[in-house]
């Protein structure tokens, strides 16, 4: 059939699902044709018991799922897609066929499911699925749709329902023990739980030091070139037969492991020692061994090796690599990015094949294609690799891209043509050198070395590494060409010291791995999980470490000791099977979620349950009756963690902070706030007690002479401060609410020294300095971000906090008088010099503005982030945040304009912000307004508590 052709089939409608992707689709299918987005789901679980519809009551108002009725889902039009689906429905009357035209993964299949229920078409209905938005894909996908695929759509509701039940039944459990507003998740709390156990392990881990010999010798042949070096280094591996300790040999506690008899550990005297009885010995080549290399390419990108790379590379976080490449499909440039398959189609192998001649040659393309089989269990989102569209493959210059669009589709470019190249071949050769010391002990030192003859795939790509000391796949180790026998002089040894290190904190890109090696969740969420759980402040980043905050250790302990299964990662795994088992059509959706709601056996038929799971018996079960009785847990005893014999960590409702308890029964202990991004394994004894012993507690200072109010001196969370204590009955809220005066210490004072004049003097603030020719008040003021006068809406800055008590009215105007720079210190240097940017090209640097530290590179400002601080902040970071405010773009009017629309005589207006609105903008911005929405409607705080924090889809 052909796509365009209007009079034999009359008008149709296609429906995907962003406008990005519904401007590109349409350009590819003519006149016949009209493309509509839904903007995402249009219909899901409700957010809160106030948008469920009132026949409902109950536990079923509660989880908007009806578990005594075989888990029926209540699904609900979300609030801020009702005008959407009033337009699809217009459309849609107006049309002769529909296509539904969503992603073609379980969530895809999903919300085609979903617009079909909604709209209730009365013409045919078409399932259009594609993985590459190109003219013949798309109109190959119009000539050859299928039906809707409903075990996908089934796993798919499983899976929602599932992460319903879970995040609302066990979200209430950590807001009545730990802390409100705390979420959990079957994906999200697994993953925390492997960042908090990270961090146990660092906590846990005790250096050890150890010594060996690193030494330089020559051959003595001249002239030496690069291919047949002079001299080389290489390092003791042996005395008198013994192996050299190294940091593989230590254990976490820093004691050599069992098994270690044949190894020597030498500390510094003795490698010193060593080294001075070597000073006169004559060195030869004991043995070479040479052993061919052989490196053969990597499989092109799925999206967790797409992610793993883009951080590596790029600095991309994983929620950042999909933003990017989102666009990229939908505007397309490559295939779908939502994959677990390393498979390329025929076309795509060809058109490789064809770059690989084109651009490095035919010595560089193998004899037959390459074939790469998936290593993800039960792959099956979409079916082809993360690769360039089409049949003929862009060069990035002849994309037209820029910036982070450029970047990431050079990776995903370069990867796939190198997937299609012969290997990289060469030589590793060992040289192993010995000698007998002064004092009769007998030496020996290995050297190793690698050359590439033939750089095959390595000339177009080489991978990363999560480790910054690894070495890459191309780099050449030199070694001279030496016999056995050959005599050598020692240039040089040298006593080298190590200590070992902590297991390395996750990163995005490491943590993204290790949830895929266990088969945790499926892969093309882990992007939101880490989003999420940064967002919950179970974890922050520094630099590009994942680090667990004090309050993910209370959590991670409540669900480990009192809901051990469910974060356990074998179990997680396991569900994760049984989900595709489901898809697969081997399972029951119905006696699986009874199994695991309701227990072994409950409410079902003989079989039912065990049939429904992997067989197993024990692995699901009981999740109501876990969340039921709750007598067990002891709130207090969940959030504290021993520092020492007498001070004691706990995460209390404001945050976490150090106890000593007082040696006096029934007296107040010792108490100090603990900074809140201190990473958990860099509280130590010392710090606790320095914390503690730090002035903390109100102090009283004296009466105001003029009120009498009491003042006293605090130490907050945002620095210390003085304030005064109203009298008894002051009202506080309302319209004749009283606040109390309140002002910040100077940066010159000190909590436990400040007077009463003190605090007179700051309460006294803003001073009225005078009034300027025309009339205009001027005052000296303190603000934030330091000492200013405000004349109007005019702001100029002082140069110290005593001049907000000296300066004069004449003073004044004379820095008035004066052309006002831009910021508050202009000619101020930056505080921290970061490097070029990847991008833009120029040197970034972190600077000091009305609203905080950002970095900029002149052209581009990005504040920081709360997870960032000047000290810590990397390159990487930098340029990332860079990267995700030049992706926003200026803030739109239009986009603001959009959801206030209430009128149909308003669609042209629509249509145009929509077309200005990137679908991901346009998503972010509606999800906010039934947010606010949502609270509007809710009276009960508890109904809106749950509307932010437990309603995810994870899986």
């Amino acid at each position: 059939m052909s796509p365009s052709s209007e009079t034999a089939h009359g008008q149709r409608l296609v429906i995907v699902e962003s406008p990005a992707k519904a401007k590109t689709i349409k350009g590819y299918l003519g006149p016949g044709y009209i493309v509509e987005a839904s903007v995402g789901h249009i219909r899901d679980l409700p957010s809160t018991a106030a948008e469920v519809p009132d026949k409902y009551t109950g536990e079923v108002r509660r989880l908007g799922v009806d578990v005594d009725h075989d888990f029926a889902p209540i699904y609900v039009v979300n609030a801020d897609k009702k005008s959407q689906v009033s337009k699809l429905k217009s459309l849609l009357a107006e049309s002769d066929e529909l296509f539904l035209a969503t992603d073609e993964d379980r969530e895809g299949e999903a919300i085609a499911w979903h617009l079909q229920q909604v709209l209730k078409p009365k013409v045919p209905v078409h399932r259009m699925v594609f993985h590459e938005i190109t003219k013949s894909a798309i109109q190959e996908a119009v000539a050859n749709p299928r039906e809707l695929n409903q075990r996908l759509v089934d796993a798919q509701e499983t899976r929602r329902i599932l992460d319903r039940l879970y995040g609302f039944e066990v979200s209430p459990v950590l807001w009545k023990k730990v802390m409100p507003k705390l979420s959990a998740g079957r994906v999200q709390s697994v993953a925390t739980r492997l960042v908090v156990e990270r961090e146990r392990e660092r906590m846990a881990f005790r250096s050890a030091s150890y010594w060996d010999l690193v030494g330089t010798f020559g051959t003595g042949r001249t002239p030496a070139d690069a291919a047949n070096p002079e001299s080389f280094g290489a390092r003791l591996i042996a005395v008198d037969g013994k192996r050299i300790a190294s940091g593989r040999d230590f254990g976490q506690d820093g004691r050599l492991k069992a098994g270690s008899a044949n190894t020597l550990h030498l500390d510094e005297q003795a490698a010193r020692a060593l080294a001075a009885a070597l000073e006169q010995t004559a060195f030869s080549v004991r043995g070479v061994e040479s052993k061919p290399y052989r490196r053969s390419p990597y499989a092109p990108f799925r999206t967790t090796t797409l992610q793993q790379e883009a951080s590596r590379k790029l600095g991309f976080g994983a929620k950042r690599t999909m933003q990017v490449a989102q666009k990229l499909y939908e505007n397309g440039f490559i295939t779908y990015m939502r994959t677990d398959s390393t498979t390329l189609s025929d076309t795509a192998v060809a058109a490789a094949r064809a770059q690989v001649t084109q651009l490095y040659g035919a010595d560089y393309l193998p004899d037959a294609p390459r074939t790469y089989a998936s290593k993800v269990k039960n792959a099956q989102e979409a079916h082809e690799a993360v690769r360039p569209s089409g049949d003929r493959f862009r060069t990035p210059a002849e994309t037209g891209l820029s910036g982070d669009d450029f970047r990431l589709y050079e990776l995903i470019w370069m990867r796939t043509v190198a997937s299609q190249m012969k290997d990289a071949v060469g030589q590793s050769v060992t040289v192993k050198v010995g000698g007998r010391a002064a004092d009769g002990r007998d030496v020996e030192f290995s050297a190793s070395g690698k050359i590439i003859t033939f750089h095959g795939f390595l000339k177009a790509y080489v991978e990363g590494a999560d480790d910054p000391n690894a070495e890459l796949d191309d780099r050449e180790r030199r070694l001279p060409q030496v016999t056995e026998g050959d005599p050598l002089a020692a240039e040089q040894i040298t006593p080298e010291g190590h200590a070992t290190k902590p297991p390395a904190r996750y990163t995005e890109a490491s943590l993204v791995k290790e949830l895929e090696d266990r088969e945790i969740g499926r892969p093309s969420t882990y992007a939101s999980i880490i989003d999420t759980i940064i967002g919950r402040r179970y974890v922050f980043k520094k630099g590009t470490a994942l680090v667990p905050s004090f309050l993910s250790f209370a959590v991670v302990n409540l669900l480990e000791k009192h809901f051990g299964r469910l974060v356990d990662y074998d179990f997680t795994a396991k569900m994760e099977d049984d989900l595709d088992r489901i898809a697969a059509g081997e399972a029951q959706s119905v006696p699986w979620l009874k199994r695991f709601y309701f227990g072994e056996g409950e409410g079902t038929a003989a079989g039912g349950a065990a049939e429904a799971g992997n067989g197993d018996g024990d692995h699901l079960g009981g999740l109501k009756e876990l969340v039921t009785d709750l007598g067990a847990i002891d709130a207090r005893e969940i959030s504290s963690f021993r520092v020492s014999d007498d001070i004691t960590l706990r995460v209390g409702r404001y945050g976490p902070y150090v106890e000593r308890a007082s040696e006096v029964e029934g007296e107040p202990g010792q108490r100090a706030d603990i900074p809140e991004e201190l990473p958990p394994d860099e509280l130590t004894v010392e710090l606790a007690e320095e914390l503690l012993a730090r002035p903390s507690g109100d102090y009283e200072l004296g009466p105001d002479p003029v009120s009498g109010n009491m003042l006293v001196a605090k130490d907050g969370r945002y620095g210390p401060y003085v304030t005064e204590i109203l009298p008894e009955g002051t009202p506080k809220t309302g319209k004749n609410a009283v606040k109390p005066r309140t002002a910040s210490l100077f940066k010159t004072m000190a909590l436990d020294t400040v007077t009463l004049d003190d605090a007179l003097k700051l309460l006294s603030l803003p001073r009225v300095v005078g009034v300027d020719a025309e009339g205009v008040e001027i005052t000296a003021q303190n603000g934030r971000y330091g000492p200013y006068l405000k004349r109007g809406t005019d702001s100029r800055s002082l140069t110290s906090e005593d001049q907000l008590f000296t300066v004069t009215l004449e003073e004044a105007l004379a820095i008035y008088a004066q052309p006002k720079q831009r910021g508050r210190a202009a000619a101020a240097p930056p505080l921290k010099e970061l490097g070029t940017d990847p991008v833009s090209e120029r040197p970034v640097v972190v600077k000091d503005g009305r609203f905080g530290p950002y970095v900029t590179d002149g052209e581009t400002n990005a504040t920081l982030r709360k997870d960032d601080a000047v000290e810590t902040i990397t390159p990487e970071r930098g340029y990332e945040l860079l990267a995700e405010k030049r992706a926003r773009g200026p803030v739109k009017k239009t986009a603001k304009k959009a959801p206030a629309k209430k009128a149909a005589a308003k669609k042209t207006a629509t249509k145009t912000a929509a077309k200005k609105t990137t679908a991901a903008a346009k998503t972010a911005a509606k999800k906010t307004t039934t947010v606010k929405k949502a609270a509007t409607k809710t009276a009960a705080a508890k109904k809106t508590a749950a509307s932010k924090t437990t309603a995810t889809d994870e899986g």
